[in-house]
C-alpha cells in the first residue's frame, strides 16, 4: 500500500497548485511514519515489554523447592535463592550455580500456578 501512495505523490504535485501539494505530500509522508511507529509499537514492543515483566515476576516468586529449566534445557529444584543467582539441585548432591537471567520456570510448575 505504502508503493502505491508513493506511485501517487508525484502525480499529485504535477497539478495546478504545484507548491500547495508539494507541501501535503510532505505531511503525508511524516504522518505516514508516525503511523508506522505507532502500530510497530503496539503489536511488537509493547507486547514484548509485558512478556518480560511476567518474566521477571515469575523469577522474583521463585523459592526454595521449585522446579526450574536453565536456559541451556537443564531440569531441577531451587535449592537456595541468592541475589543474582540461583543454587539449583539436578541429582542427588549435584549442585549448579546459574545466573537469575537464564532461569526459567519449569512447565509443570507454570500449569499449575494460579494466575
Amino acid at each position: 500500500m505504502l508503493d502505491y501512495i508513493m506511485l501517487l505523490a508525484p502525480a499529485a504535485t504535477e497539478g495546478a497548485a504545484g507548491g500547495a501539494a508539494q507541501q501535503s505530500s510532505g505531511w503525508s509522508f511524516w504522518v505516514m511514519m508516525i503511523l508506522i511507529f505507532v502500530v510497530m509499537y503496539f503489536f511488537m514492543i509493547r507486547p514484548q515489554q509485558k512478556r518480560q515483566k511476567e518474566l521477571q515476576k515469575q523469577r522474583d516468586a521463585l523459592t526454595k523447592g521449585s522446579k526450574v529449566v536453565t536456559a541451556g534445557g537443564i531440569y531441577g529444584n531451587v535449592k537456595e535463592v541468592q541475589e543474582t543467582t540461583f543454587l539449583i539441585e539436578i541429582a542427588k548432591d549435584v549442585v549448579i550455580k546459574v545466573d537469575k537471567g537464564s532461569v526459567y520456570v519449569a512447565a509443570e510448575d507454570a500449569q499449575q500456578a494460579p494466575k
